[in-house]
């Protein structure tokens, strides 16, 4: 391999450099030589060594403004702004034409939340400059700041018409569209883009996305099938067609490309978790067990796999097999919701009423609020004979769902169990009033109180 001119020059100047540090000895380098190396290790992350660099070219290139600009973006990443705004005066006094000059202090502007100020200097920056689409970049960057979507995504569109290939642009065009939920209008300007850059994989890649978000599955795996065309290691596109795939039940065809990006890069525990969906869903029982024990085996804190392990073992009936694997899941994380669900449900199914009701009551504890929970939680409690506490359950639950039917009518069978009338009428009353057809609930939950006349005489006079 050789490389370009160019970039041997660079890779001499800082090896030169580097042996200069390590030998003591001064070297002379040019003032573009000098930028280039503290711009390498800035972008290295290794800022100690970019100031090194800065104080050795200033020594050899006093006067040099590109030094000094570069001296001045260390100076605002070090947030010494008013000596980063001196420098800059000074320099303006000498090049007041320099749209360098205008783009620093827009970025100290915006470092200090004046975003208007900002874009006024990076508007008299155009004035100057050469590289347009970077500048309007920046003035876009500086309307998302001010949540002005609309005028980013203006002046992104003017930077990808100075710079079709410019792709943070092409993103953050996207990004606008879509933050302001213009979806369709994204599609069709991506079309016109693809018209004139149709060799571009990111722009065939966010209309595939585009199209998956309004559901149109079949245009976006065209599309997405485009993006894997231009790059065949674009791992990202043949995970999102997967996905596109699986929608419109092409199973085969979606673990193909969930493979592909297994092959491409390491597995993901999203990637086999897919490909263990895919196959239970073609009826292959082994191969779907296979890659949801390798999901959890890739990243044991992904719920998703151990409640896809869960319910594989629940949709079998074997509730054995089920609650071992979500008492795994559990010492792995005993504050997760899901998992404390899945261990009442197969412990009802068990006929274990009383681990059944800890995990009902573990779930709601750590943030499950779904209106079935609770009522599964207060069926058990009732069954077991604990009214009071059951009680205290629908009255919680019904501060989150105040006009349920469902809470009404279990609080009026428990409040007659519990021989407090009132209370008990006053529920019934709500239930019948919210939902008269659905009364028979009673029958079923509270036998005995449904054969109390009492009861039968209030329900036909409130029919009437």
């Amino acid at each position: 391999m050789h490389l370009d001119h160019d970039e041997e020059d660079y890779n001499l100047s800082l090896s030169k450099f580097e042996s200069m540090l390590k030998t003591n000895k001064v070297f002379f380098f040019d003032s573009e030589e000098f930028e280039e190396i503290i711009l390498h290790y800035l972008d290295m992350g290794k800022a100690s060594l970019a100031k090194k660099a800065l104080k050795l070219g200033l020594e050899q290139h006093p006067k040099s403004t590109g030094l000094k600009l570069v001296q001045v973006e260390m100076l605002v990443y070090d947030d010494k702004l008013e000596l980063a705004e001196k420098l800059l005066n000074e320099l303006y006094a000498i090049e007041p034409t320099n749209e360098e000059i205008f783009i620093q202090k827009a970025n100290i502007y915006s470092k200090r939340d004046n975003h208007e100020k900002a874009v006024e200097l990076l508007q008299e920056a155009l004035k100057y400059t050469e590289d347009f689409a970077d500048v309007y970049n920046l003035i876009g960057m500086e309307y998302l700041f001010m949540d002005n979507l609309e005028k980013a995504k203006e002046n992104f569109m003017k930077c990808l018409e100075e710079d079709i290939v410019d792709q943070s642009g092409l993103y953050n065009v996207v990004y606008c569209f879509e933050f302001l939920d213009q979806n369709a209008e994204a599609i069709e300007y991506l079309k016109k883009y693809i018209d004139k850059n149709p060799y571009s994989e990111i722009a065939w890649h966010q209309q595939g996305r585009l199209h998956y978000g309004l559901k149109e599955y079949e245009n976006a795996v065209r599309a997405f099938e485009y993006a894997t065309y231009i790059d065949d290691e674009f791992l990202g596109a043949f995970m999102e067609n997967g996905k596109a795939l699986e929608r419109l039940k092409r199973y085969e065809e979606a673990i193909e490309n969930y493979q592909r990006t297994i092959d491409l890069d390491d597995p993901t525990s999203y990637a086999l978790l897919r490909i263990g969906k895919c196959h239970e869903k073609l009826g292959n029982k082994a191969e779907a067990l296979k890659y949801f024990n390798k999901t959890v085996h890739e990243d044991p804190l992904l719920d998703k796999g151990w409640i896809a392990i869960t319910d594989f073992y629940v949709r079998q009936k074997n509730f054995q097999k089920a609650l071992y694997y979500v008492n795994k899941a559990l010492a792995i994380d005993d504050q997760n919701r899901a998992y404390w669900k899945r261990y009442a449900t197969i412990n009802k199914a068990m006929n274990f009423y009383e681990e059944a009701e800890l995990g009902y009551r573990k779930a709601v504890e750590f943030g499950d609020y779904q209106l079935d929970t609770w009522l599964f939680w207060v069926d058990i409690l009732h069954f077991l004979g604990e009214y009071d506490n059951a009680v205290m359950t629908l009255l919680q639950a019904s501060e989150s769902f105040p006009e349920e039917y469902e809470i009404e009518y279990r609080l009026a069978g428990l409040y007659f169990m519990l021989n407090e009338e009132e209370k008990a009428t006053f529920h019934l009353s709500n239930g019948l009033r919210l939902n008269f057809n659905n009364h028979t609930m009673l029958e079923e939950l509270f036998p005995t109180i449904w054969s109390l006349k009492k009861v039968q005489t209030f329900i036909k006079k409130h029919k009437k």
